[in-house]
């Protein structure tokens, strides 16, 4: 099996399948590998401007490999096995797709658990079924979250929500996470995909430099304002002498929609 898909369904728009369903797209290895071998090959498009990452249904990812899990339980025991490094490497796997240059927007279609929540929480932008459960539960397994869980969770919800839920391992409905701020918005399974893939088209609408720019802005905002006015100046400067902005100027004094190019 190839374990990931990728699929277009409109110009500058990837979207990449997790399509384990029977195991309900739990997380292994051999995916971890496809799936870094997929953004590595995407983040090289220069006519890429966003990416939806969903899982093939029932699932988004139901987490962790619980084989892998108990095999390094058990060498760990027996033998000594030291699994950080091993751990260290898996999940930089599955966050891979926090390296892809434009935003990825998680359709979490279903149940996302675990470290399949993990790498929900990595992408820029999430949008949640209403009915699936979605949360941290590696309190309730015995194991300390892993995949950048303890870090993301409370840079997105605030730290007093992300403890109440590292510390218990509860799962909420996505409709009840949405409402707390984890997703942009909930919807019903059926309509998720679509909804991020019709995000997706509006940001590939947008000027692409600019969209690549402030993916960078975004994931390592600026210390103090002054160091963001600085980079902004600098984003600014260089944008002044693109196409793009000739259109989107054109666009603006013409009463229309801008048609932009990426250069």
């Amino acid at each position: 099996m190839a374990l990931i898909r990728v699929e277009r369904e409109s110009a500058g728009v990837a979207v990449v399948v997790l399509d384990d369903p029977d195991r309900r797209n739990a997380m292994t290895v051999d995916m971890g590998d496809a799936l870094r071998a997929t953004t590595r090959e995407l983040a090289g498009e220069d006519e890429l401007r966003a990416v939806v990452l969903t899982g093939e249904p029932p699932a988004f990812s139901a987490g962790g490999d619980l084989a892998m899990l108990e095999d390094y339980a058990r060498r760990t025991r027996d033998e000594g096995f030291d699994a950080t490094e091993p751990m260290r490497d898996f999940y930089s796997r599955f966050l891979s797709v926090m390296d892809l240059p434009v935003p990825v927007i998680a359709a979490i279609n279903g149940h996302a658990v675990g470290a399949g929540l993990c790498v929900a929480l990595g992408c820029d932008l999430r949008i949640v079924a209403d009915e699936a459960k979605v949360g941290l539960n590696f309190s309730r397994l015995g194991l300390h979250p892993g995949m950048g869980g303890s870090w993301l969770l409370p840079q997105i919800l605030g730290t007093q929500r992300a403890a109440e839920l590292l510390y218990t391992g509860r799962l909420v409905s996505g409709h009840q996470a949405a409402s707390w701020g984890l997703a942009l918005e909930s919807a019903p399974a059926g309509e998720v995909r679509s909804k991020a893939t019709a995000l997706a088209d509006e940001i590939a609408e947008a000027a692409p430099l600019v969209v690549r720019q402030l993916k960078q802005t975004l994931t390592d905002p600026a210390a103090t304002l002054d160091a963001a006015l600085l980079r902004e100046a600098g984003c600014q400067a260089v944008n002044y002498g693109t196409e793009d902005l000739r259109e989107g100027l054109a666009a603006g004094r013409d009463r229309r929609s801008p048609t932009f190019e990426g250069r």
